[in-house]
C-alpha cells in the first residue's frame, strides 16, 4: 500500500523522471505528465490524488493557472509548484494563490521529500475532515428523515421551506418524534449551516442555572461564579440555537428570552451592559403552547413571537405506513454497530410491531430494535424478542399474558448461559437465582 498518489507536471523529461524516482523510493505512487493539459486528464479521471507537483513554466498553461483548476476541482489536494528562477515575491504570490509551497529546482532530496511529506499530511488531513464534513451534513440532512407516508412527506416540505430563511420555527409534536433531527436539518439546509448549531433542554435545569447555561454570567455573579462565562446564545452567535422543551421555562427567562427574539441582545447575570448576538432560534414543545398561553401558563407574546413558522412532527402511530421503512433502517444501524449480521425477520414480528400503538414514537421504535438485534438467534429476528408491552397488547387476557412472561423467562435464561459459557453456577448468580432454582427451570423449559 502506498503512502498516497502524487503527479509531477514537467516539461523537462530527466528532472521529471529523477523527481518521480525520488518521490517513488520514499513509498508514494507518482504519475507523470510532460505538459498542463495531459496532468489536468489525469486529474480529471480521480480524486485520489493527494498532491500535485508542478513546474511554474510550461509550454501550454502557467503553472499558477494550473494551480487555481486544481484547488477549484479539489478542495484537498495540494500543490508544490517548481521553478528553476525562484524569487521571494514569487513565492509569495503562489502561496496567496493557495501553493502549499514553492520550492527551487536543485534543492536537495532531503528537503524535497521534507515538503512532500508536509504537504501529503496536511492533504490527507484536509481530506478527512472533508468526509467528516460530508457525513455530518448526511447525517442531518432531509434525506435522513424516513418516511413516504403524506404526514411526513408534508411536514419535511414545510420544513424544508423555511430553511433558508432566518425566521424563527416552533417544532410542536410528542416526545420521540424526532423534534432535534428537523431542527438540526432545518439549520444543515441554512446559510448557517458552516456556523454553531447549539442545543439545550429546557426542562433539564433549575432556572438558576438555565439562565446562567443561556445567557452566561460574570464572575462574582452569585456564589461560585469564579470566572466569567460565556452562554449558550454566545456560542450559538452566526448559527442556530435550538431550545428544546421551551415549554418547561420558568416565565422570568421567557421575558428575557423574548427580548433577545425582538431585538437580538441580553445582559447576562451579573453584568451591567448588554452583548449583541445573531443566532436563528428553533423552539420545540410536546405541550400545547396556545391553550397554555390562553390559560397564562405561558406568556402570549412569547409565544407568538416563537410561532412564526410552527409545524407540527407527526407521532409515530399517524404514519405506520413508515414503520416497516423504519424497521429497515434502524435494523441495518444496529447490525453494523455491533457486528451481527441479520438475514431474517419473522412475520409475526413486522405483524406486532406494525400494530403497537408506539407512544413513545420513533425514539422507542429505535430503542427496540437495537434490543431485537442484540437477542437475535442466527441472524434471524423473530416476535420473541420484542418486550412484552409491545409484545402483548394490553386487553390480553391475564393467562395469555403469563403464558408469554414463561417464554420471555426460557429466553433470558438460555441467553444468559450462553453468555457464560454454558456456566450455570455463574448464570444463577447472574440470573438472581441460586443454582437448584436455575436447575429446576432447566428442566421445566427442556434446556439442555
Amino acid at each position: 500500500m502506498t503512502k498516497g498518489k502524487i503527479l509531477v507536471i514537467d516539461d523537462e523529461d530527466q528532472l521529471r523522471k529523477a523527481l518521480s524516482r525520488i518521490i517513488e523510493l520514499e513509498g508514494y505512487e507518482v504519475l507523470q505528465a510532460e505538459n498542463a493539459t495531459k496532468g489536468l486528464k489525469l486529474l480529471e479521471k480521480t480524486n485520489d490524488f493527494v498532491l500535485v507537483i508542478c513546474d511554474v513554466k510550461l509550454p501550454d498553461i502557467n503553472g499558477l493557472e494550473v494551480l487555481k483548476k486544481i484547488k477549484a476541482r479539489n478542495g484537498y489536494c495540494e500543490v508544490v509548484l517548481i521553478t528553476a528562477y525562484g524569487t521571494i515575491h514569487d513565492g509569495v504570490y503562489a502561496m496567496k494563490q493557495g501553493a502549499f509551497d514553492y520550492i527551487t529546482k536543485g534543492d536537495g532530496d532531503e528537503q524535497i521529500i521534507v515538503t512532500v511529506e508536509k504537504a501529503v499530511e496536511k492533504a490527507k488531513m484536509q481530506k478527512r475532515i472533508l468526509e467528516l464534513e460530508n457525513k455530518l451534513e448526511t447525517r442531518y440532512s432531509f434525506d435522513r428523515i424516513i418516511g413516504k407516508s403524506p404526514m411526513i412527506k408534508n411536514t419535511i416540505a414545510l420544513a424544508e421551506k423555511v430553511a433558508p430563511t432566518d425566521s424563527t420555527v416552533l417544532l410542536e409534536g410528542e416526545t420521540g418524534t424526532g423534534k432535534e433531527l428537523f431542527a438540526q436539518s432545518i439549520h444543515n439546509a441554512s446559510p448557517r449551516k458552516n456556523k454553531p448549531f447549539v442545543a439545550v433542554n429546557c426542562s433539564a435545569f433549575p432556572k438558576e442555572l438555565l439562565e446562567s447555561e443561556i445567557f452566561g454570567h460574570k464572575k462574582g455573579a452569585f456564589t461560585g461564579a469564579n470566572l466569567d462565562k460565556k452562554g449558550l446564545f454566545e456560542e450559538a452567535n452566526e448559527g442556530t440555537l435550538f431550545l428544546d422543551e421551551i415549554g418547561e421555562m420558568h416565565p422570568d427567562l421567557q421575558a428575557k428570552l423574548l427580548r433577545v427574539l425582538e431585538d437580538q441582545t441580553f445582559t447576562k447575570i451579573g453584568d451591567t451592559k448588554t452583548t449583541k448576538v445573531n443566532v436563528r432560534i428553533i423552539a420545540a414543545t410536546n405541550r400545547d403552547l396556545l391553550n397554555e398561553s390562553e390559560n397564562e401558563k405561558f406568556r402570549s407574546d412569547l409565544y407568538y413571537r416563537l410561532s412564526v413558522f410552527k409545524i407540527q412532527v407527526p407521532a409515530l402511530r399517524d404514519r405506520k405506513e413508515d414503520i416497516s421503512a423504519l424497521v429497515e433502517s434502524f435494523i441495518d444501524y444496529y447490525s453494523h454497530k455491533i457486528n451481527c449480521r441479520i438475514q431474517e425477520i419473522s412475520d409475526e414480528f413486522l405483524e406486532k410491531v406494525q400494530s403497537y400503538s408506539w407512544p413513545g414514537n420513533t425514539r422507542e421504535l429505535k430503542n427496540v430494535i437495537e434490543r431485537a438485534v442484540i437477542l437475535a438467534d442466527n441472524g434471524k429476528i423473530s416476535h420473541e424478542h420484542l418486550p412484552i408491552e409491545v409484545m402483548i397488547p394490553k386487553e390480553n387476557n391475564l393467562s395469555s399474558r403469563l403464558g408469554t412472561i414463561e417464554e420471555m423467562e426460557k429466553i433470558h435464561i438460555q441467553k444468559m448461559l450462553n453468555y457464560t459459557k454454558g456456566n450455570k453456577t455463574k448464570a444463577a448468580e447472574k440470573l438472581g437465582i441460586g443454582v437448584p432454582t436455575l436447575y429446576r427451570k432447566l428442566e421445566q423449559y427442556g434446556i439442555k
